[in-house]
């Protein structure tokens, strides 16, 4: 392969690999256009089934512009690399290749592409989101996720991703609320409150379903915007209360209560509070497990679990995620001691957040006494083996005496 590429050679490489569909994306950088940081070529399905090629350039006024193009397009590719940016990657599943061109305008090329290799795979137009940025664009920019025109930006694409998730667990659980009156969902330690506004749009706007929802935190100032923003998008059943969770009273009985990310032992006193109140669902993702590591950090008698783990313990890696997992897990037990049904589920991609655990539970009459009372005695059994003494058991042992 030449160093030296011509126009159309460059172009005859980009047919080849566009034709064979061994084209994974092509990455356009140190462009001539500084207003621009790069562009990126990709294929795309279409709804019919056939392939097109998509072009996005990034600006640096953090805006995304896309244009769309058949397959039969290398000659402008060709000239992208050759007179528009210094430097070219191709990325094939036939090797890679790489054109810097130097202010001058000579141009060099390295790499080659191999005679055999398999199609690389093309992915559907999109994945469609319970929260459409291009129809649900208002709330979203006014919370920053957005720019005017709908696009999310960079920075807030796992935030987006994430928030559309906890909406489809939301949404699998939805039957649940009663359907005779508005339902009363609290988020607690709402934070900036991205996920109380979804879901609040997501029933009161998508599913043309009334709820009335609170979000509760410590920040004043957040809450206070977030109050002033809800008043803008005339979210009429949307309030806001700046305070401390353990001392919050709803002022109606909750149907659902949710959480992102509600820090250590946070997460237990929104679920203490949500089995108090006797809310019929509970999604909370748990966050920053503390407490566990260090109960074991300090010698306990009578802990027969705790010699067996010393193989785990004596390395501080292992030994907190041994305590994110055990705390979760005993969570989940002591939910089920309560009469809630329970499962865990992966929140969203671990590469967007390691906090990936959400804990799902909803009330179901139709546990027995006797099957609750199992679940406390085996829940009492691993705490006693283990020398733990967890903060949601002492909040619910409180709530049960009272």
């Amino acid at each position: 392969m030449p160093n030296e590429p011509t126009p159309e050679r460059l172009t005859a490489l980009l047919s080849d690999a566009l034709e064979r569909r061994i084209f994974k994306k092509a990455v356009f950088s140190k462009p001539e256009d500084k207003s621009v940081l790069k562009t990126v070529a990709s294929l795309y399905k279409k709804s019919d089934g056939s392939v097109g090629l998509r072009i996005e350039r990034f600006t640096k006024d953090n805006k995304a512009y896309q244009q769309n193009l058949p397959t039969e397009s290398a000659e402008i590719l060709a000239n992208m690399a050759l007179r528009e940016y210094r430097q070219t990657n191709l990325f094939t599943t036939a090797g890679d290749i790489e054109i810097r061109r130097s202010k001058s305008g000579s141009a060099h090329m390295s790499g080659r592409l191999s005679d055999d290799a398999d199609e690389a795979e093309v992915r559907a137009d999109g994945k469609r989101y319970i929260i459409d940025p291009s129809r649900d664009v208002s709330f979203l920019h006014e919370l920053g996720l957005a720019d005017a025109n709908g696009r999310i930006h960079d920075k807030k694409q796992p935030k987006f991703r994430q928030i559309n998730r906890f909406l489809e667990l939301v949404r699998d659980i939805e039957d649940r609320l009663t359907a005779d009156r508005p339902a009363v969902i609290c988020d607690l330690c709402c934070g900036k409150s991205y996920l109380t506004f979804a879901v609040y749009y997501y029933f009161t706007v998508i599913k043309k379903q009334p709820v009335i929802m609170y979000g509760i935190d410590l920040k004043a100032d957040v809450i206070a915007y977030c109050s002033k923003v809800a008043a803008r998008q005339h979210f009429d059943n949307l309030h806001f209360v700046s305070g401390n969770i353990n001392e919050y009273t709803p002022p109606q009985t909750p149907d659902m209560v949710i959480s992102l990310h509600a820090c250590d032992i946070a997460t237990d006193i929104v679920l203490a509070n949500a089995v108090k109140w006797g809310a019929r669902t509970i999604l909370s993702t748990p966050c920053c497990h503390h407490e566990m590591a260090k109960q074991l950090a300090v010698p306990a008698d009578n802990a027969p679990m705790r010699s067996e783990m010393d193989f785990i313990l004596q390395s501080p890696i292992l030994r907190q995620r041994f305590c994110d997992a055990a705390t979760d897990a005993l969570r989940v037990k002591r939910l089920e001691s309560m009469g809630y049904r329970v499962t865990t589920l992966e929140l969203i991609d671990p590469d967007d957040t390691p906090k990936n655990l959400m804990i799902r539970a909803v009330l179901d009459e139709r546990i027995s006494a006797a099957k609750c009372e199992e679940a406390l005695d085996e829940y009492r059994r691993i705490t006693a083996a283990l020398g733990v003494d967890p903060f949601l058991d002492n909040l619910l042992r409180g709530h049960e005496e009272s």
